[in-house]
């Protein structure tokens, strides 16, 4: 099939010091790229909330002070996007996943072997449950010590920076656990049902 977008230009050659960093195809940046589906959706604080839920409707939900109450982590991380920039060392502040199935667990919301991650503005992006847990996936609100901004996903966005960054949705307000799995917006209009970078996973075909 046609890539939904050009696969673009061969890469450029890896720095000896970053080769080992760097997956197939990419090139490091030092900027932060912008790039949406869609307008940038803009929640007041006052009447954002966070949701977890289950498979069987259970749910548990957060305000904005409760959500950035919880046990909070600071991450370290290299993100590479699909269009072919990666960008070292990127440094976040959020929530795990991990904590927020616990906290779920509670209120009596069971794992399920995948997820869907709904945003403000209508996008989606699914994943199994393995790839944002064990330490993999966060809720980030903070990007370099400030508050997230609008542009990169603020007030928080999912944060799994080991497949592509498309995973990582932008706006997100709800990870709803799944028994079966599904196409999320971009999988949907193919991209890549999983997208590991360093097997150059970027649309659907791809080994």
């Amino acid at each position: 099939m046609t890539p939904p977008v050009s696969r673009g230009f061969l890469g450029r050659r890896q720095p000896a010091a970053t080769a080992g960093r760097l997956p197939p195809g990419q090139y490091e940046t030092r900027d932060f790229p912008v790039l949406s589906a869609g307008p940038t959706p803009r929640t007041p604080l006052a009447v954002w909330d966070f949701t977890l839920r289950g498979a069987d409707g259970r749910s548990a939900r957060w305000t904005w002070d409760e959500f950035v109450a919880l046990p909070r982590e600071t991450i370290t991380k290299d993100i590479h996007c699909v269009t072919k920039w990666s960008k070292f060392g990127t440094v976040w502040e959020g929530i795990s996943v991990d904590t927020l199935l616990s906290e779920a667990a509670a209120k009596g919301v069971e794992p399920s072997p995948y997820v869907l991650a709904r945003s403000d503005g209508g996008y989606t992006t699914n994943l199994p449950l393995a790839d944002v847990t064990g330490g993999k996936a966060w809720v980030a609100f903070m990007y370099d010590g400030a508050p997230l901004a609008p542009e990169h996903g603020g007030p928080a966005r999912l944060l799994v920076p080991h497949l592509y960054f498309w995973k990582s949705a932008k706006w997100v307000r709800e990870l709803r656990l799944m028994e079966s799995d599904a196409p999320g917006f971009w999988e949907s209009l193919g991209y890549h049902n999983y997208g590991d970078p360093w097997r150059e996973q970027r649309y659907a075909g791809d080994e």
